[in-house]
């Protein structure tokens, strides 16, 4: 497997700051790279991060603040430059077509045909992976213009459990047809079938949550995630502010987290109302509410996906198949 984890390229809010960039986020997943939010700067801080254009297979804009689409030009015309062969999709609210196609040729360049534009609309929209490894969903949040947030979703499958399948003679291409056909004839005779061998592998699941008051598509995008990346622009002092810009408190966000199961907190977008010390104090308001893990993120952070939890049957016996 490709490594999936999240590259934090920027993680202020409106306003950077000499600590904070304006957003961007890379979400690498199993050979893909979904950039959401490219702000400005975005470009240069891929330089940092040590990664490139050609790393990019999804661009998907929430909202058309500058804060979370001033990057565009930079990343279009360095996919161009680069000469990225790959098609890279662009999603994007459909009513804010009329800026991106400002962003998108904002200056002469010599173009490429390789990004294909994917706008979005309504209240839920699913988007075209083209076979990728994950599907992917757009959500409507609420906020001052339309905005949405993105659900990616792997799959469920099945993990194979190694002593189950010697205890029957099941191996070499055996086990690969007992995965395909759900059943197999053992060396013995005998029947074997996939549930006996094998327990169910949920997959993994993250969900993209910026610019948005609380609402029913922030629990929808939510809900049961390994991984949540919200936005958390204010703290609960100053909670009649993010209502009336349309913005989330930590509280809220970890008030989120714990309502839908989730396993992974990420607080990202903060305002530049607040000091570089008052970190700890986003990260405190959470962890009063949630009980999981948070990451309170810097720019140029990595975070991991963690691995999948284990059920009873497979720990100590687990070995991951497709």
């Amino acid at each position: 497997m490709s490594a999936r984890d999240l590259i934090v390229l920027g993680s202020a809010s409106a306003v950077p700051t000499r600590a904070r960039n304006h957003n961007g986020y890379l979400l690498r997943w199993d050979g893909h790279g979904l950039l959401f939010d490219p702000g400005e700067g975005t470009q240069r801080q891929m330089a940092h991060a040590g990664v490139s254009a050609n790393d990019v297979t999804w661009i998907c804009v929430t909202h058309f603040h500058g804060d979370h689409c001033l990057g565009v030009p930079g990343v279009v015309q360095r996919i161009a430059r680069d000469g990225v062969e790959h098609p890279v999709d662009a999603a994007f609210p459909a009513s804010g077509r009329e800026y991106w196609e400002r962003l998108r040729n904002a200056t002469a360049f010599r173009d490429t045909d390789v990004i294909r534009e994917r706008p979005v609309s309504g209240e839920r929209m699913p988007l075209d992976t083209g076979g990728a490894p994950f599907s992917l969903v757009a959500r409507r949040l609420s906020h001052p213009v339309e905005a949405y947030g993105y659900r990616l979703e792997e799959p469920d499958g099945r993990t194979m459990l190694p002593a189950e399948l010697a205890a029957r003679g099941v191996r070499g291409p055996l086990v690969r047809r007992l995965q395909e056909d759900g059943h197999v004839t053992a060396p013995d005779g005998l029947t074997v079938t996939l549930e006996e061998c094998s327990v169910p592998r949920p997959g993994q699941k993250v969900a993209f949550v910026m610019d948005t008051r609380l609402c029913d598509g922030v629990r929808e995008l939510a809900d049961g995630v390994d991984m949540l990346v919200i936005e958390s622009t204010f703290l609960h002092e100053d909670a009649a502010l993010a209502t009336e810009y349309g913005h989330l408190t930590s509280t809220q966000a970890a008030t989120v987290a714990a309502e839908a199961g989730v396993r992974h907190l990420v607080l990202t977008h903060f305002s530049e109302r607040y000091r570089v010390q008052d970190g700890q104090r986003f990260v405190d308001e959470a962890s009063a509410v949630f009980k999981g893990e948070i990451t309170l993120v810097h720019d140029l952070d990595r975070i991991p996906m963690a691995p999948r939890r284990l059920t009873d049957r497979q720990r100590g016996q687990e070995t991951p198949h497709g």
